[in-house]
C-alpha cells in the first residue's frame, strides 16, 4: 500500500512542477481539470501552496473541474458513435456492452441516477470526480444536460469537503 501511495505523491508532485511557471489562478484551474488530481489537488496546492485566498481558490477549482465535464459530455457520444463505425468487431462488441449495462441499469436510473451520479463526483476519494462522472454518466445513458448539472453539483460538495480538510490540515500543521 505504501508504494502506491508513494506513487501517487511522486505523481502529484510531477503535477505541481510543470505548472509551477504558470501564474497562480491559472496553474489552480489547469490542475483542477486533470484527470488525475482534479479539485482534490487543486484545492491544497492554492490554498497551502499559492496562499491563494479561499474564495479564490474556490472559484478558480470550480471553472477548472467543469470545463472538462462539458467536452467529456458533448464530445462522447459522436466519439462513440465514430468509433462504433470505423472499429468493426471491436465496435460492434462495445454498443453491445455499453446496451447491456444500460439495461442493467435503466430500472434504477429513476430512483438514484442523477443523485447517485451527484454523491460518486462529491466524494473525495481516488477514482471518483468530475472525469469519472462524465464517463459514467455516458456509459449509462444519462441525459447530457441533466448529467452536467449533477456532476456540478458533486464538483462543489467535493469542493466544500476538500477546502474544509485543506483549511483544517493547514491549521494543525
Amino acid at each position: 500500500m505504501s508504494v502506491f501511495l508513494y506513487n501517487i505523491y511522486t505523481m502529484n508532485e510531477a503535477i505541481v512542477q510543470f505548472f509551477s511557471g504558470f501564474p497562480h489562478w491559472l496553474a489552480t484551474i489547469l490542475m483542477a481539470a486533470t484527470p488525475i488530481g482534479e479539485l482534490r489537488l487543486a484545492i491544497p496546492v492554492a490554498i497551502l501552496g499559492y496562499k491563494m485566498n479561499i474564495a479564490w481558490a474556490f472559484l478558480w477549482v470550480i471553472i477548472g473541474n467543469t470545463i472538462p465535464v462539458v467536452f467529456l459530455i458533448l464530445l462522447s457520444a459522436p466519439l462513440n458513435r465514430w468509433l462504433e463505425k470505423k472499429t468493426g468487431f471491436f465496435g460492434n462488441a462495445w454498443a453491445n456492452y455499453l446496451a447491456r449495462v444500460r439495461k442493467k441499469f435503466d430500472g434504477t436510473y429513476e430512483k438514484y441516477g442523477l443523485i447517485g451520479l451527484a454523491i460518486f463526483v462529491g466524494i473525495p476519494l481516488p477514482m471518483t470526480g468530475a472525469w469519472s462522472g462524465a464517463i459514467a454518466a455516458f456509459i449509462f445513458g444519462l441525459p447530457g444536460l441533466k448529467a452536467t448539472a449533477a456532476i456540478f453539483v458533486g464538483i462543489i460538495i467535493s469542493a466544500v469537503i476538500t477546502t474544509l480538510v485543506t483549511v483544517t490540515a493547514g491549521q494543525i500543521f
